[in-house]
């Protein structure tokens, strides 16, 4: 079985959030499942200078590329006109969208479907496996042609669906029937999510509940009435991690690496992480950490609204994002006005987020929606425990520290909803109190590091979709 995935990210090449994890450990975990994968995205300047890099064949503007790095097969294509430039791959570098995002786009997802139909050298798909807005034409584009290759896409984020307008149908390549409510038309313009939503043959998304959520108004973005016509084709399937990139026995981040048996190492990364960020070091109460970008849609705003509640609690809190200009000053501001309390680095760093995992005794995800998410999979690994809002695959993954399950003796972390300050409180509150517990604490935390957030399962769900896919 040969899987083509086309992306527009990939860890550990190019980054702004999960796509890019999951695209750099799934093909990985789908190996062990005997499938051969070939990960298509642009060949932007860091990947340029992969050695190695061999032309495999001619592109609409330009080439493709084949090579192998860090455990992939990557085929990249080399169109200088439309990736070769500096900035991040959807941003320029005043950080608004690259204007000509439409046609680059395209571009890859033409590739998609042409490598797809013809294959890259002497290797050809069975299964076109395309992900989020960037890849959605793909699919399109095959119906277009009358293509007979079955393709999957994943939503990893319905509230990025690149929309842009009819005028350029004809650039696109698009045919201009399609341009229908039942087509990729969406709301007057072209709609790339749509385009791949009503062409793919399967569609998932990265967690149970967020496929549920999806067909609900309010979550679906515009496009739930397409997702539940769709919904006996939908799927959710849980993103995991890759448990050798994000390991607590060997991670050269650390200041201690550290297991379930030896996790009293831990506390020395704590104390790197409180002296990194300017923190008192108290055993009394718990020390909060939260990586992510800062936007409403993460909850932030409600972080700053707790933080009282937070910090008379005697909790301290390190912070690592960037996002939204006025959240990232209020964060500078609270770090000012409560030195010891707040450290915020505004930014990102690889290397200290998984200090941050190793050494913050609460991890945080308040967010607002969230199709799966990765920091709290990464808290359960590192022995930290989630403090998430009740939704999509924060859900899915953490089991929240009520009486129930702490009877059970099965609880991994804390829930509240609904999504609004007062329960946010009330979360930090519980988690205070489940701190000055060391007994309960201790049984949270290897409650935390047995939960299973590998790729195992969900890369058998995906094999057998493969694989019921290219046999009918």
């Amino acid at each position: 079985m040969k899987v083509l995935f086309a992306v527009s990210e990939c860890a550990p090449f190019v980054k702004t959030g999960g796509l890019a994890d999951v695209a750099g450990a799934l093909p990985k975990a789908l190996t062990a499942r005997r499938i051969s994968t070939r990960v298509l995205m642009p060949a932007y300047p860091a990947l340029k200078a992969l050695k190695g890099a061999k032309p495999v064949a001619e592109m609409e503007g330009g080439r493709l590329l084949a090579v192998k790095a860090a455990g992939l097969s990557l085929l990249l294509l080399d169109c200088p006109d439309l990736f070769d430039r500096d900035g991040g791959p959807y941003l320029g570098p005043e950080g608004r969208d690259w204007p000509d995002n439409p046609f680059r786009f395209a571009a890859l997802s033409r590739a998609a479907a042409r490598v797809a139909r013809e294959g890259a050298g002497d290797w050809k798909p069975d299964v076109l496996h395309v992900h989020d807005w960037q890849t959605a034409l793909a699919p399109l584009y095959m119906r277009q042609r009358g293509d007979a290759i079955p393709s999957v896409l994943t939503i990893h984020n319905i509230a990025f669906q690149g929309v842009f307008p009819a005028a350029l149908i004809g650039a696109l390549g698009l045919d201009p029937s399609g341009f229908t409510p039942q087509g990729y038309e969406y709301y007057g313009q072209v709609g790339f999510m749509k385009a791949g939503l009503v062409s793919a043959d399967r569609i998932t998304t990265v967690s149970p509940t967020y496929a549920r959520e999806l067909a609900q108004p309010g979550f679906g973005m515009g496009l739930e009435g397409v997702i539940a016509a769709r919904r006996a084709d939908l799927e959710g399937v849980l993103n995991g991690v890759d448990l050798d990139v994000w390991n607590p026995a060997d991670d050269p981040h650390l200041a201690a690496p550290f297991t379930a048996e030896t996790i009293a190492a831990r506390a020395r990364n704590r104390a790197a992480l409180a002296e990194r960020f300017g923190l008192e070091a108290r055993d009394d109460a718990p020390l909060f950490g939260l990586v992510g970008r800062l936007t409403r849609q993460k909850g932030i705003d409600l972080l700053l609204e707790a933080l009282p509640r937070l910090l008379a609690r005697g909790a301290t809190l390190a912070l690592i994002g960037s996002g939204d200009a006025d959240m990232e000053a209020a964060f500078r501001a609270a770090a000012t006005a409560h030195p010891g309390r707040v450290g915020a680095v505004i930014g990102y760093s690889e290397p200290l987020a998984h200090l941050m995992q190793g050494g913050a005794d609460v991890i945080l995800a308040p967010s607002r929606f969230e199709p799966c998410g990765l920091t709290q999979l990464y808290a359960l690994r590192y022995g930290a425990a989630p403090l998430v809002a009740r939704t999509g695959g924060l859900a899915d993954t953490v089991i929240d520290a009520n009486e129930a399950a702490i009877a059970a003796g099965c609880a991994t972390g804390f829930q509240f909803a609904p999504v609004e300050t007062a329960a946010l409180a009330d979360a930090v509150d519980r988690a205070c109190d489940a701190f000055a517990d060391r007994a309960l604490w201790a049984r949270i935390m290897a409650n935390a590091m047995a939960a299973e957030v590998g790729w195992g399962a969900s890369a058998a769900r995906y094999a057998a979709l493969y694989k019921h896919l290219a046999a009918s």
